[in-house]
C-alpha cells in the first residue's frame, strides 16, 4: 500500500517540540499561536500578546540571518531553528532556496562539519533528539538504540528514509570522523527542500568508528571515539550489523550511504544493493547528475557523441562511478558497444595516466577503465595527459584546488577550435574545486560549456556585457527525487537504469529559456517541480521494469506505454504520464501557510480545541496581521 497523501502532503511537520515547549503545535506555530489557543494551553501571560501571521514571521527569522557575519554563523542560526521551528525553518529554505542552500549544504556544510564538535550544543536543544549517533563500541547495542529512537518520535512518525555517513571521507576534506554526522543532517533537509519528503520521517546517521585524523583525535572538544578505525574486517561486520538491524526494523526504508572511503562505499553498495532499498550518492548520484548536464553539452558541443574523448581527473568512488554512467548513456543513447564507449575514456590519479602496465597495482574499482593501447606511453601528469588525450570533455573529481589552471584551460580551448570544449570542474567545496567559471570562461573566449559541483557566482563577457550562468552539477537535482521515488513506489531495490532515466528527464527537465542560454541544468528556482518530474520518471522506469511492489503507481505507469522499446532494462526514456506527475506532487510535504493548515493538516495536533475567535478577538488579530 502506498502512503496516504498526508504522509507527504498537507502542510506542516508533526515531529514531537524538540525545543523542550510542552506541546509541538505551540513550538511550530510561535507567535502565530491565537489568544484562544494560548488560553488553552496554559500560555497566557507567558509569551508576548502580539498574534502574527507566518509571514511575518518568515521576515524576522530572514532579517536575523541577514544580520550573520559568516556563513557558519548562519549555519548554526538555522539549525536551531529547524530543532524548534520545523515549519518556519523550511518555509525560510524554500522561500530563499538559492540563498540557503548553500548555507546548509556545500559549500558551508564542509567548514560547520570541520567545527561539528566545536558548535554541537549551540545547534539545537539539549537533549534534542536529531539522528543517531552509533559509537563502533556500541554496535551490539544496536537493537536498543533503535529501540531509544522509537521512543524519541511521535507515533506513526517512523523513518521513510535515512542518509548514513561513517564520516571518513566527508567532501575533499577527509576523514572527520564523528564530526561528518552535518553531512546526513544537510541531505536530509534537501531531501525535504527539493522533493517534499517528510521531515518527520527522515533520519540522519553517523556511525562513529573512530578517526585515523590526529587533529580529532587530540582536540578537547572532540565529541566522538578517540580512537583509530577498525580494519576492514571489523568495519564491515559492524557496519553489516548495523544496516541489517535498521533494515529488520525499518523494511521499506530508504538507505542512502553517503561520504565512506573509497574502498567501503563500493562495499556496502555491492553486498547491500539487491537485499535492501539503498542508494549510494557518491558512485550513483554523481554519476547521475552528471550524466543529465553532460547529455545536454555533447548536444552543443559541435561534434557527433562517438567522437568525444573523455579526460577524468581524480579516479575515486565518484569519479568512476560517473564515468561508468557515461559509458551506459553512449551504449544506449548512440548504440555504440560497450568496449567502443570504455575506450572513450581516459583517467589520471596521483601517479598520471592510469594504464595497465603502469608497474602499479591498480585498486580494484580502476581496472576496468586501465588503458591497455598506450604501448609504452606512460603520462606523468595532466598536462602531459591533455597532450597525448587531446580531450573534448575535462572531468575534475580530485579534490585538487586549482587542477585546471590558465596552461591547461587554454591548451584545453586550443585543442577544441572546431568545438565547443567541456569543462566539468565536479570538486567540492569551491577550496578543492578544480577551476573556477570565470577561469574556464576567460581561457576559453567564452565557449567553454561548464558545469561545477560547487556554486560559482554569474560571469558577465567584458566586450559584451552579456551574463552567463554557470552550470551546476549538483546532486540535488537527483538525490531527492531518487528518495522520494523510492519511498512512494517501493521498489525491491534500485537499478543502473532507473537512475540513468532520472538523468534522462534531468536533461528533458530543461525548459526553453534555459536552453536558449546555452545552459545544462534547469535553474534553482524550479527544482520542486523538477524533483517531481524525475521522482515521476524514477517510478515509471521501476513499474516497467518490476521491481515496484506498489500496485498504484505500477497501474499509473501500465496506462502509460513507454514510447521507447519493449526491454525496459535496454531503453529507459526518462518518461511519465501526465497522471503519474500530478499524483507524485500530491505526496509533496510542504509547510503550512497559516496556523488552520498546521493544525489541521497534522494528526497529531488534532486533540487541539477548534478556536472560535469571538468578533473583538479577531478584530486585535486582524489589526496585527
Amino acid at each position: 500500500m502506498a502512503p496516504t497523501p498526508s504522509t507527504h502532503s498537507g502542510t506542516s511537520s508533526a515531529r514531537r517540540s524538540r525545543s523542550g515547549s510542552p506541546d509541538p503545535l505551540a513550538s511550530n506555530a510561535g507567535t502565530a499561536l491565537p489568544y484562544a489557543t494560548r488560553t488553552a494551553l496554559h500560555l497566557k501571560g507567558l509569551v508576548p500578546s502580539g498574534v502574527e501571521n507566518f509571514g511575518v514571521q518568515e521576515q524576522r527569522a530572514l532579517e536575523q540571518l541577514n544580520m550573520k557575519s559568516t556563513n557558519l554563523e548562519k549555519y548554526i542560526f538555522l539549525s536551531w531553528l529547524r530543532t524548534t521551528n520545523i515549519n518556519l525553518f523550511y518555509r525560510l529554505v524554500l522561500h530563499n532556496l538559492k540563498e540557503i542552500a548553500p548555507v546548509i549544504y556545500t559549500p558551508t556544510v564542509g567548514q560547520a562539519c570541520q567545527e561539528y564538535s566545536h558548535i554541537y550544543p549551540f545547534l539545537a536543544p539539549p537533549n534534542a533528539v536529531d539522528g543517531l549517533y552509533i559509537p563502533l563500541t556500541e554496535v551490539d547495542n544496536i537493537d536498543e538504540i533503535i529501540a531509544n529512537y522509537r521512543e524519541s518520535i511521535a507515533e506513526g512518525d517512523e523513518p521513510e528514509i535515512t542518509v548514513i555517513t561513517d564520516g571518513s571521507r566527508i567532501l575533499g576534506l577527509g576523514d572527520l570522523g564523528m564530526n561528518g554526522m552535518g553531512i546526513p543532517v544537510g541531505k536530509l533537509q534537501l531531501y525535504v527542500a527539493a522533493a517534499g519528503l517528510n521531515p518527520d520521517r527522515c533520519l540522519p546517521i553517523v556511525l562513529d568508528f573512530g578517526t585515523n585524523t590526529t587533529k580529532y583525535l587530540e582536540d578537547p572538544l572532540y565529541l566522538g571515539l578517540r580512537q583509530k578505525r577498525p580494519d576492514d574486517a571489523a568495519f564491515y561486520a559492524a557496519a553489516n550489523r548495523v544496516v541489517q538491524a535498521l533494515h529488520s526494523a525499518f523494511p521499506d526504508m530508504f538507505i542512502q550511504f553517503e561520504d565512506f572511503s573509497t574502498d567501503h562505499a563500493f562495499g556496502l553498495l555491492d553486498q547491500w544493493r539487491q537485499k535492501a532499498l539503498c542508494f549510494n550518492d557518491d558512485i550513483q548520484g554523481t554519476g547521475c547528475v552528471i550524466l543529465g548536464g553532460f547529455i545536454s553539452a555533447v548536444e552543443q558541443a559541435g561534434i557527433p557523441a562517438q567522437d568525444h574523448r573523455i579526460l577524468f581527473v581524480g579516479a575515486g568512488s565518484a569519479g568512476v562511478g560517473v564515468a561508468k554512467q557515461l559509458v551506459d548513456y553512449f551504449v544506449i543513447e548512440h548504440k555504440i558497444p560497450e568496449d567502443k564507449a570504455k575506450a572513450m575514456f581516459w583517467f589520471v590519479d596521483s601517479r598520471g595516466l592510469i594504464t595497465a602496465n603502469r608497474g602499479d597495482k591498480l585498486a580494484d574499482h580502476k581496472i576496468y577503465f586501465a588503458r591497455n593501447d598506450n604501448g609504452d606511453v606512460q603520462c606523468k601528469s595532466l598536462a602531459e595527459t591533455l597532450e597525448y588525450v587531446k580531450p573534448t570533455a575535462l572531468i575534475g573529481l580530485s579534490t585538487i584546488h586549482k587542477a585546471f589552471n590558465e596552461e591547461i584551460l587554454t591548451r584545453m580551448s586550443e585543442v577544441n577550435t572546431d568545438n565547443r570544449p567541456i569543462v566539468f570542474p565536479l570538486s567540492n567545496p569551491e577550496t578543492k574545486a578544480e577551476c573556477s567559471f570565470e577561469e574556464a570562461m576567460r581561457c576559453t573566449d567564452n565557449r567553454v560549456l561548464f558545469a561545477s559541483g560547487t556554486a560559482f557566482p554569474e560571469y558577465t563577457i567584458p566586450e559584451t556585457g552579456e551574463e552567463r550562468v554557470p552550470g551546476q552539477g549538483n546532486n540535488m537535482y537527483v538525490f531527492p527525487p531518487i528518495g522520494l521515488g523510492a519511498v512512494l513506489c517501493k521498489p525491491t531495490h534500485i537499478t543502473d537504469t532507473m537512475i540513468y532515466a532520472v538523468s534522462k528527464a534531468l536533461a528533458n527537465s530543461l525548459n526553453e529559456d534555459e536552453k536558449a542560454c546555452g545552459e545544462l541544468y534547469p535553474r534553482i528556482e524550479r527544482i520542486r517541480q523538477v524533483a517531481a518530474e524525475l521522482a515521476a520518471a524514477f517510478i515509471h522506469q521501476a513499474a516497467r521494469e518490476g521491481v515496484a511492489k506498489d500496485d498504484k503507481w505500477i497501474q499509473l505507469a501500465a496506462d502509460f506505454p513507454s514510447s521507447s522499446a519493449s526491454d525496459a532494462s535496454s531503453s529507459p526514456d526518462g518518461t511519465y504520464s501526465a497522471a503519474m506527475l500530478d499524483e507524485v506532487k500530491r505526496f509533496m510535504w510542504e509547510p503550512a501557510e497559516t496556523f488552520e493548515q498546521l493544525r489541521s493538516c497534522c494528526p497529531h495536533y488534532h486533540h487541539h480545541p477548534v478556536v472560535v475567535h469571538s468578533a473583538d478577538e479577531q478584530n486585535k488579530v486582524d489589526e496585527r496581521l
